[in-house]
């Protein structure tokens, strides 16, 4: 990645190069301290500071969410919930995420992106420290909702500050924070039994001991906090070629509502995975530790898929067969849950795995279905707030068929069932349009 930016310095020094006289002149005399040394240098450290930003905070995303389905029973039985309390409970990350997201975009214009980041990376401390000692449920659900407001917001804004940081290389950095979201939700599920039996069996302290992650994240954004304004390249594309500033209606865009909808429902799959997932293997006769395990196995798909997924995504007109290719193995995963949870389960941890991936491809396709800043703003928003709306009824819904049926046979039906038209809007979303000018004809 540091090569990366090296070479973007030396493109620019050659381009200094290829100017005529006349031009250096004409360069120098309408400068700006954005174009002196000092502050090139400034920029480039910036740049850099910005990059381990993004990967420290994608790794904190998703462990509040995974280090909790691997300890599920335990949570269960020590706050005394019952199954469809629990399934309220793994219902908990997307309701936060539909209701906190959405104000990611104005926290961002008056805060700028860097502080509420960094902000959210705080909040991601302090809940994922107090919620196993707060004591009872009420206390558990309201230090998650802390967490979980952190990482709304930061799931709003990680591709807002791609496309401002890094316009030209969206695909790779969406790419990167993919891959490491993804190595943060499978570290979580696949170590976090065993740091339990470390600390001495606690499951408070298995929870916990997350929170120092989410501090390290913290740092990198601190001395980015009172940078309010546009990142180089758009103070850049600003002087040369100012954006349209018609209104944008975002609903009125037909791609936007497709992107929302196949957003909503890989996020439903997603959280039924990550919540309920370790509890199918368990019930099925697989040990606590190999089921956390399992679902690391199944996280971990997406560390590698992560950062190619997006890198074709960007080179293809039309991203619907990659669509309709991770939907197969999602149905493919779901049947051998159906009839051989235990038998294979390594193999239906690997396809749902390469099922979860179109989680970084959403992703991409916010970044290229619109042409500008503040309609990329405006359609993370849009498309994350309402798609994780449409997927919180999906986790409750399988605790309350769990629980009134006694077994997996209902709520692994409903997962394939909507792996469906999860795969027909995906396919939709997946077409060359611009959300700009279907919003504002």
């Amino acid at each position: 990645m540091m090569g990366l930016m090296a070479s973007e310095e030396t493109r620019t020094v050659e381009t200094r190069t290829a100017m005529s006289p006349t031009e250096r002149g004409r360069a120098t005399a309408a400068s700006t301290p954005e174009t002196t040394p000092s502050t090139g240098r400034t920029r480039a450290w910036a740049t850099r500071l910005v990059v381990v930003g993004i990967v420290l905070s994608a790794l904190n995303l998703r462990p509040a969410i995974t280090s909790l389905g691997a300890l599920l029973e335990e949570v269960r039985d020590g706050l005394g919930m019952s199954g469809s309390v629990a399934g309220l409970l793994t219902s908990v990350p997307p309701l936060c995420f539909a209701v906190f997201g959405v104000t990611a975009p104005r926290l961002a214009r008056r805060f700028g992106p860097a502080a509420v980041v960094c902000a959210g990376m705080a909040a991601i401390t302090a809940g994922l420290l107090i919620r196993p000692y707060l004591g009872g449920t009420p206390g558990f659900l309201a230090a998650s909702a802390l967490a979980l407001m952190g990482i709304a917001v930061s799931n709003v804004l990680m591709p807002v500050i791609v496309k401002r940081w890094f316009p030209d290389r969206v695909g790779s950095m969406t790419g990167l924070y993919s891959m490491a979201l993804a190595l943060g939700t499978s570290l979580a599920a696949a170590v976090t039994v065993p740091l339990t039996d470390a600390l001495g069996g606690s499951w408070r302290s298995g929870l916990a001991v997350w929170a120092v992650i989410a501090a390290a994240a913290v740092l990198p954004w601190l001395p980015l906090v009172r940078d309010r304004g546009a990142a180089p390249a758009q103070r850049q594309e600003a002087t040369a070629t100012p954006e349209p500033q018609a209104p944008l209606r975002i609903t009125r865009s037909r791609t936007a509502w497709a992107l929302a909808v196949f957003f909503g429902l890989q996020a439903t799959a997603a959280y039924i995975t990550m919540g309920w997932m370790p509890q199918i293997f368990r019930d099925a006769g697989v040990p606590a530790g190999t089921a956390g395990v399992l679902l690391a196995v199944t996280m971990v798909m997406g560390v590698p898929l992560a950062f190619v997924i997006p890198r074709v995504a960007t080179r293809l007109p039309h991203q619907g067969p990659i669509v309709l290719v991770l939907g197969a193995c999602g149905l493919a995963g779901y049947a051998g849950l159906y009839f051989a949870p235990a038998a294979g389960a390594w193999a239906w941890a690997l396809l749902l795995g390469v099922s979860n991936c179109a989680f970084p491809l959403a992703l991409t396709m916010v970044g290229m279905r619109a042409r500008s800043g503040r309609g990329v703003v405006q359609l993370s928003a849009f498309a994350q707030s309402t798609g994780y709306l449409i997927s919180i009824p999906g986790p409750l819904l399988v605790g309350v068929l769990y629980q009134q049926s006694g077994g997996w046979g209902l709520p692994i039906a409903l997962m394939a069932g909507l792996m469906v038209p999860q795969m027909a809007v995906g396919f939709l979303a997946g077409r060359d349009r611009i959300v700009e000018d279907e919003a504002t004809r």
